[in-house]
């Protein structure tokens, strides 16, 4: 298998497993989708690491399978390849990508599904799909300008130019730079602290976030109102709010 899930403590990481690059072919993708499902049912997954080892995150597509792929196969695949990475993008729980050497084409696509980015400062990441006589098409050109704004999205996508961990960090694209052994321990001490936490209230948390920033302000404040006020109906309302009075903030426990 190319992609494996292991769940410890809460903590649930997708690893990606095709030496030499982490090379995104079609039975990678597929199999992304299929274990990003498992981990949204998964009551013992509470947080999500996505992770491609210490070396690359992600270089991108199989340039070699997509080259024999046709207009016609293409069109019959491009849903697939889409769906793969919006499986990633909607688990309702925290994900956290560990970026490690190179997040290129789908690799950077892959990492712009987490909800938070920690990079190794030898990372480098980019949508080079433009000098191949293409754009990105598992999410970029979608994703990258919510991320980042559109006119740095462009300036990536126009150029297919890569950036450092440094101006990734510096426009946004990623959240935090640590030095490149350190970048698996720092994801999964954020994915364990999330993990801790209340899981409805972090579902709603999320899906009140990035349903908010695809419509209006208003639709938006709706969704929030909703969420807020249905989580007055759950046991981890009744704990932290009987804890802060009683204990004091910060100091209840979820189960």
């Amino acid at each position: 298998m190319t992609v494996h899930l292991e769940v410890s403590e809460g903590v649930g990481t997708l690893r990606l497993d095709r030496p030499p690059m982490n090379a995104l072919d079609i039975a990678t993708q597929d199999r992304l989708k299929e274990l990003a499902e498992e981990a949204t049912r998964r009551d013992d997954v509470r947080a999500v690491v996505i992770y491609g080892g210490e070396r690359v995150f992600a270089a991108g597509a199989d340039i070699k399978e997509m080259q024999a792929m046709d207009h016609a196969a293409m069109v019959l695949r491009a849903r697939g390849l889409q769906d793969a990475f919006t499986a990633v993008a909607r688990i309702p729980k925290p994900v956290v990508a560990a970026v490690t050497g190179y997040a290129l084409g789908g690799g950077c696509e892959l990492a712009l599904c987490a909800d938070y980015r920690i990079a190794a400062d030898n990372a480098k990441l980019g949508q080079p799909e433009i000098l191949l006589g293409l754009i990105p098409g598992a999410g970029g050109t979608q994703r990258l300008p919510r991320l980042v704004g559109p006119s740095k999205a462009k300036d990536l996508i126009f150029t297919g130019r890569m950036v450092k961990a440094d101006e990734a960090l510096a426009i946004g694209l990623v959240d935090r730079v640590v030095p490149a052994d350190e970048v698996y321990a720092e994801a999964q001490g954020w994915a364990a602290k999330l993990a801790q936490g209340p899981a409805i209230a972090l579902r709603a948390a999320k899906e009140a976030v990035d349903t908010g920033i695809e419509t209006d302000l208003e639709t938006g404040l709706a969704v929030e109102r909703n969420w807020f006020a249905g989580l007055f109906a759950t046991e981890d309302r009744e704990r932290g709010m009987r804890s802060f009075v009683e204990e004091g903030p910060g100091k209840a426990k979820f189960l």
